[in-house]
């Protein structure tokens, strides 16, 4: 037995793992909801405890992220569950309230990228001064190069990552130490984020913020879902049934149409140019659940929200969140632990320009997560925050991600070159 802690996981088996997350969610709602446990609660709020137990339990190599058992299990939560969850949520969206959000969220995602843009070459000045032997390297295997893959990744997303490292030509042996910072950096910040979520109100009376539109789209989600909210018939789930999978049908077909067309002119093709992000068939299915969604709350369906599609929207983001908790292995951040906290500063210098952005503008701690996730966590994670929020926010997250696969490129190219001319300047 102590074998099988040690090297393979306990319960490798998808039907199992996925009832273990089912069962940990479960008892995570239930206790949130007692009077006897609310202490705890103010201290781990439910979302982080949503995210963190599945992190403990592959930690402890109960179940683990290091099988290709979890990589369908991942698929079916990113590829599945995140397009019907985004499709269900929007399906209740207020469009003008939507469109009232203002300027602020994109001002804040320009703020965030900015930060990530800035932060590694500030991050590698810094350690090549504290600690040389984390950023020397020579030729193909120089540090500025595997970082540019972060910056691709944290802007944008796996197509950016993978496009760095065509350009760059990073010495792929050891491109699986980036990915670890990658991986590591980005869900202990994902963490904070959900704690700070929990102190949403507290954190924008600091900032001064002018949390109003936020506020009214809420609202008027809320009081919509309340002036149809009628007694559920089995007729309302198979319809509901019918046009989230039926949705994601279609955005599926369209999206790979649309990546093999991309993938077939060689501008779009070759991984070192600006277009290559738009062959990612995942940027076209979460763009097309989003739009379709957004769609069908144009019409009559819309009254679905009354019979709880956001709620069935939000046990799908539940799911995903547990999911990606598992990724997640805490004991990894003592592998390389220079390296990690280079990541660690990067992604500091991020949160700092966030944060005073937001403070000039007055925008409300949504956006600044948001804005965040958008370029750290992408479409994964971004409508995960979001939502955390309220289940009407997600569809903000999906289209802010988006426009990080857009900008992911040429914003790491930015990055990768000004870390380029530290290391040439600083490292020797």
């Amino acid at each position: 037995m102590q074998e099988a802690l040690i090297g393979n996981p306990l319960f490798k088996n998808n039907i199992i793992v996925f009832g273990i997350l089912a069962i940990s969610l479960a008892a995570i709602f239930y206790t949130s909801s007692l009077k006897s446990w609310k202490k705890f609660y103010s201290i781990f709020p439910a979302l982080l405890l949503c995210y963190i137990v599945p992190a403990i339990l592959n930690t402890t190599n109960i179940i683990s992220s290091e099988t290709q058992e979890y990589e369908d299990l991942y698929y079916v939560a990113t590829r599945y569950l995140l397009p019907a969850s985004l499709l269900l949520l929007c399906l209740g969206i207020d469009l003008k309230g939507l469109i009232n959000l203002g300027w602020k969220p994109i001002a804040m995602f320009f703020a965030g990228t900015f930060g990530v843009i800035i932060g590694g070459p500030i991050a590698l000045f810094l350690f090549s001064q504290i600690h040389p032997a984390t950023v020397s390297g020579t030729g193909n295997q120089e540090i500025w190069r595997g970082l540019s893959t972060i910056a691709g990744s944290w802007i944008g997303g796996g197509a950016n990552q993978t496009a760095m490292l065509e350009i760059f030509s990073y010495d792929k042996r050891f491109y699986g130490a980036m990915i670890l910072v990658d991986i590591v950096v980005a869900n202990i910040w994902m963490a904070i984020l959900l704690f700070m979520i929990s102190k949403n109100e507290k954190i924008n009376n600091w900032l001064k913020a002018d949390n109003s539109s936020v506020q009214n789209l809420i609202d008027r989600v809320e009081n919509y879902s309340l002036s149809v909210q009628k007694q559920p018939a089995l007729k309302d789930y198979m319809v509901m049934f019918g046009i989230t999978f039926g949705g994601l049908a279609i955005s599926f077909y369209f999206a790979e149409l649309i990546s093999k067309f991309l993938s077939g002119i060689p501008s779009f093709a070759d991984p070192k140019s600006f277009f290559n992000s738009f062959t990612s068939s995942f940027l076209w299915l979460i763009l097309f659940s989003t739009v379709i969604g957004v769609l069908v709350s144009t019409t009559k369906l819309r009254s679905l929200e009354g019979v709880g599609a956001s709620k069935i929207g939000s046990i799908f983001i539940y799911i995903l969140v547990a999911v990606i908790g598992m990724r997640m292995d805490i004991m990894q951040i003592f592998d390389n632990p220079f390296l990690i906290f280079l990541g660690i500063v990067w992604i500091f210098i991020h949160v700092v320009i966030l944060f005073i952005v937001a403070k000039l503008i007055k925008a409300p701690l949504f956006f600044i997560a948001v804005g965040s996730q958008a370029n750290i966590g992408g479409a994964a994670s971004a409508p995960v925050v979001a939502g955390a929020f309220n289940p009407s926010l997600a569809p903000v997250g999906a289209l802010l991600a988006i426009l990080g696969y857009i900008v992911g490129t040429v914003g790491a190219l930015f990055s990768a070159l000004m870390m380029e001319w530290v290391t040439n300047n600083f490292i020797l």
